[in-house]
């Protein structure tokens, strides 16, 4: 068996480096918007309406489930929430 080593998780998962840096992507955006509705402290109904989501779709989010949710979709959360999105364009490693 061959050992390697990756810089994320994403590298070993996803098949090429463009799935990895929209999955990375993803998940940063989604654990930021979560922790955002985290610090809340309201219901998850109440979390939905400020979102315009609904409560399953909320839940979803909430539980991480990454595959139910595009990078577009993610952004679109990130002002009801009040957070904003900046794009880092760099050299690739």
């Amino acid at each position: 068996m061959v050992r390697q080593k990756f810089a994320s998780v994403w590298d070993a998962l996803e098949d090429t480096a463009a799935e990895a840096a929209n999955m990375r992507a993803r998940s940063e955006l989604m654990i930021a918007v979560r922790t955002k509705i985290e610090s809340w402290k309201v219901s998850q109904s109440e979390a939905a309406r400020r979102l315009g989501l609904t409560q399953p779709r909320l839940n979803d989010l909430m539980r991480g489930r990454i595959a139910k949710f595009s990078l577009d979709a993610l952004i679109n959360l990130a002002e009801p929430a009040g957070l904003a999105v900046r794009l880092e364009i760099g050299e690739a490693a």
